[in-house]
């Protein structure tokens, strides 16, 4: 194995290139790239001296990890959403930009700024970070039941925004509505478990060491959105809004499930890469 030490970053970059794409990684020169940046503290680009015998232990101990399939955002630490950094790692699903696709569609939607804020299965607070992010005067609490999660939910609520913070809460979406008033909310935000038996039994290798509690939604992967759309109806004001995350094949489903739980407005927003990922409901007037 060559050692990266004494080498110029653009020719590490390569090296770390092909030793990922050899243990099959997707996006293996972006991971490359990142793990440089990460291990030299700055863009490659603008480094000019050869790796010091520190820096190519530590990007071999990198490489290595990732050529393990473990998630870049684990071993990097933190991630992007929006416009401010996650803190995220074993035992937190990793930020995925198409989680950006709720706050935006939300964003469409409101007349006016929420107020009130509830922010489901937070995980790392990706939602209701953003959510504070879109709107700094709303009073957003973040929900999340998995211990581990709940340790970077606790750090980015009052590190990602700072000054700016949100509530971070320990708690089970199939029992928080117990703890709410009624017409209490202006908008729940959710991006729940939804993943199918099947796929759970599929999941690429980078996915199989995010948790599997935030990812796996009963056998139709609907087992969320049975419990979002029957318990979380009253705690909204007429008027409010839900907004969940979906996978791609499943927005006629948790359609369905909205409208026969009375939800009025009920549509279906894409993602960039033009998968259905959103959907959103109106409490009715």
């Amino acid at each position: 194995m060559v050692s990266f030490e004494g080498i110029m970053p653009r020719k590490v970059v390569t090296l770390v290139t092909e030793r990922l794409e050899a243990a099959h990684c997707p996006d293996a020169a972006f991971d490359a790239a990142q793990l440089v940046r990460l291990v030299l503290g700055r863009d490659v680009r603008l480094c000019a001296d050869p790796l010091t015998k520190a820096q190519a232990a530590k990007l071999e101990e990198y490489t290595s990890r990732r050529v393990q399939r473990e998630p870049l955002q684990y071993i990097c630490g933190s991630w992007p959403f929006l416009d401010f950094e996650l803190q995220v790692g074993p035992g937190v699903l990793c930020p995925r930009a198409d989680t950006e696709t709720i706050l935006e569609s939300l964003q469409s939607v409101l007349e006016q700024p929420p107020q009130n804020v509830l922010d489901l299965c937070a995980g790392s607070g990706a939602l209701g970070i953003g959510c504070k992010r879109f709107w700094p005067n709303a009073q957003v609490t973040c929900v999340e039941k998995s211990p581990a999660a709940f340790s970077y939910l606790e750090k980015n609520a009052v590190q990602a925004l700072a000054p700016l913070t949100v509530e971070a809460k320990m708690g089970d979406l199939f029992t928080w509505h117990e703890t709410l008033a009624d017409e209490s909310l202006d908008v729940v935000l959710c991006n729940p478990p939804y993943l199918t038996e099947s796929e759970m039994g599929e999941l690429q290798p980078e996915v199989a060491q995010e948790p599997a509690m935030a990812l796996d939604g009963g056998k139709d992967g609907l087992l969320f959105y049975r419990a979002l759309a029957k318990e979380y109806l009253r705690p909204l004001r007429h008027g409010g809004w839900i907004a969940l995350e979906i996978g791609w094949q499943q927005a006629q489903q948790v359609e369905a499930l909205l409208c026969q739980a009375g939800w009025t407005n009920v549509q279906t927003r894409k993602d960039y890469a033009g998968n259905d990922r959103c959907v959103l409901a109106k409490r009715p007037l």
